[in-house]
């Protein structure tokens, strides 16, 4: 059974001296620069899991000339605007997705942070948010560019979430750990089966895929770290974005919507990072909204 917690269970943004200029500043600058250094890992996440590669084996290094990079310069943020954007070595351009990756991560994170310490969340939902925010932006880039959401993503994310849910479950109000582990397993498992099931029948109806896998599992991880009501909004809000652009990319085209070919990871992954900024007032909206 899911309950309500106590309003003073929500006190900690006071208790750890979040009202005082110095501590609320050196917090944001903690979570920035926490926040940057996984966006740097996030950047060689995007580059190699599509390729096949080790994350964690091979050294950092130039794909253009293979020289190792120094950590010096290897900084997020710092050492690409020192740099240029070029590699030491050979002076080959980077990508700026690595300056935009680290920095969006970074301000994520302290949005994140600002949101559950204003909002009175328990701090126990922080772990799941984050990890959602480190997700969506590896999912939707590489989506955008390979068409696929890997499994390397998806699956430790339902993994963590339903961990941390029995971990720590203040952080879905549940009454114990063995309900806070059920709730994260049923809110991954149901929303994901139903997409699957609609994979599959309108494969069976169109003769071609109409939904990745990928897309599924994504949705199975959001409702593993969201809960089913985050889930449920990643789906929806996901779909009807993802198929309104679409529209309007195929009357732009000139062609016909099955022509088109719309990745979908941008749109959930930037539905999943609305709910991890915005969820608590959606929620309260919608309940406001439908009288409960």
């Amino acid at each position: 059974m899911l309950t309500e917690l106590p309003l003073a269970a929500y006190d900690w943004w006071q208790r750890l001296g979040f009202d005082y200029p110095v501590v609320w500043g050196t917090a944001i600058f903690a979570a920035f620069a926490f926040g940057a250094c996984l966006g740097s890992f996030l950047n060689v996440c995007i580059w190699r899991i599509p390729r096949g590669e080790s994350v964690v084996t091979a050294p950092s290094h130039c794909t253009s000339c293979g020289a190792d990079i120094r950590w010096y310069d290897n900084l997020p943020i710092i050492s690409y605007l020192v740099l240029r954007g070029r590699c030491r070595r050979c002076h080959t351009p980077y990508s700026c997705r690595y300056l935009v990756v680290e920095a969006l991560t970074g301000a994520l994170f302290v949005a994140v942070l600002l949101k559950v310490g204003l909002a009175q969340q328990v701090p126990a939902v922080l772990p799941l948010y984050l990890w959602c925010i480190l997700l969506a932006i590896s999912s939707s880039w590489i989506d955008a560019r390979w068409r696929i959401i890997p499994d390397a993503l998806t699956w430790p994310a339902i993994f963590y979430g339903i961990v941390i849910h029995g971990v720590l479950p203040s952080a879905c109000g549940a009454e114990s750990h063995v309900a806070g582990f059920l709730y994260a397993f049923f809110s991954a498992l149901i929303p994901g089966a139903f997409l699957a099931l609609f994979a599959i029948a309108g494969k069976k109806m169109t003769g071609k895929d109409v939904l990745g896998w990928g897309d599924v599992k994504f949705i199975a991880a959001s409702g593993a770290l969201l809960g089913f009501p985050g889930a449920l909004f990643v789906l929806l809000a996901g779909s009807l974005s993802g198929t309104l652009y679409g529209i309007c990319l195929a009357r732009a085209r000139k062609r016909s919507l099955k022509r088109c070919s719309i990745p979908f990871g941008p749109f959930l992954g930037a539905a999943a990072v609305i709910w991890c900024l915005a969820g608590n007032w959606i929620w309260h909206w919608y309940l406001v909204f439908s009288g409960r």
